[in-house]
């Protein structure tokens, strides 16, 4: 009789399986931190649109979606399912790609990476809100503070609040979205699976995402060298798809408080490779401001998950 033939396993099978959801966790962070400067590297000089490299990644990740939701014959979502998907759709697949993209076209990528690591504790906050949990008031006091943390940095480097760039507005709104498609995703995955929650948002947008591809193409037809092409083929096999793979089996495996936790080390890794990949200079303002704003998050993720609905 195995450990998972009986009731009474060993006690080293809860503390291999969270490393093993850690590790999880952490590959599919380490392929998502990639994301903002490899966008940066497909729409600089104006060889890709903005428009082209959010929706065209959309379109190939889709691709590799339906294939893999056809070859596991998974069964299709069910009414009020169709319009929670549209939810994760209209913030992971549609608005976050585009509004990057399109921010990234001017914004350092470092610069960008700072205001994204709002990204956990917004998503903590949708989930609250969602979920009608009563977290402690610590949670909104750091939720908060991030927020705050967040446009003081981009004010300053914006060389104040009148500086604030429509770059960082679209930022700021590419937070918001994903957030919200992040939060709704974690919970509808529950009811369809994790990897395929994100698959059939793929698929669910990938009418709209084909039309604007074209489009894209039809007013700036896409040039660039293979750096180029193989920043857009990253984005879209694994930023948009496998990377989602890792990221969901981690937080199924769990425990998901813990693992959740990882996504604080993505932007620090972003700022990472937004210096060696394109030789951004990463100055004081942007390490005080990234410490800043994940230091927010941490705090408010940690206290939303000592304070869970009562």
């Amino acid at each position: 009789m195995t450990d998972h033939d009986t009731a009474t396993a060993s006690s080293s099978t809860p503390l291999l399986e969270s490393r093993t959801g850690l590790w999880w966790g952490l590959l599919g962070v380490t392929a998502f931190s990639f994301t903002v400067p490899f966008t940066r590297i497909a729409v600089e000089n104006g060889h890709m649109s903005p428009l082209f490299v959010g929706s065209g990644r959309a379109v190939i990740a889709a691709l590799l979606a339906a294939a893999a939701l056809l070859l596991t014959r998974q069964r299709l979502p069910r009414g009020a399912q169709w319009a929670r998907v549209a939810v994760v759709a209209g913030g992971a697949v549609i608005g976050f790609p585009l509004l990057t993209s399109f921010a990234l076209t001017t914004a350092a990528a470092s610069h960008g990476a700072v205001v994204i690591a709002l990204l956990p504790a917004a998503t903590a906050v949708i989930a609250v809100l969602r979920t009608g949990e009563r977290p402690v008031r610590s949670f909104w006091s750091a939720a908060g503070a991030g927020a705050v943390a967040a446009v003081a940095f981009a004010a300053l480097q914006g060389g104040g609040l009148a500086g604030l760039h429509r770059t960082d507005v679209l930022l700021f709104a590419a937070v918001l979205v994903c957030a919200i498609g992040y939060a709704e995703g974690g919970l509808l995955s529950r009811e369809l699976g994790s990897w395929q929650t994100i698959s059939w948002a793929l698929v669910l947008a990938s009418p709209l995402m084909i039309l604007l591809t074209g489009i894209a193409i039809a007013q700036h037809p896409p040039t660039g060298a293979v750096t180029e092409w193989g920043a857009f083929a990253y984005l879209a096999a694994v930023s948009m798809f496998l990377g989602f793979f890792a990221w969901y089996r981690g937080l199924a495996i769990g425990p998901m408080s813990r693992v959740s936790q990882v996504q604080l080390t993505q932007p620090v890794m972003s700022i990472l490779w937004a210096g060696l990949l394109l030789g951004e200079h990463i100055g004081w303002p942007t390490i005080l401001g990234g410490i800043a704003v994940i230091g927010c998050a941490l705090l408010a993720v940690r206290a939303r998950n000592g304070g869970s609905a009562r």
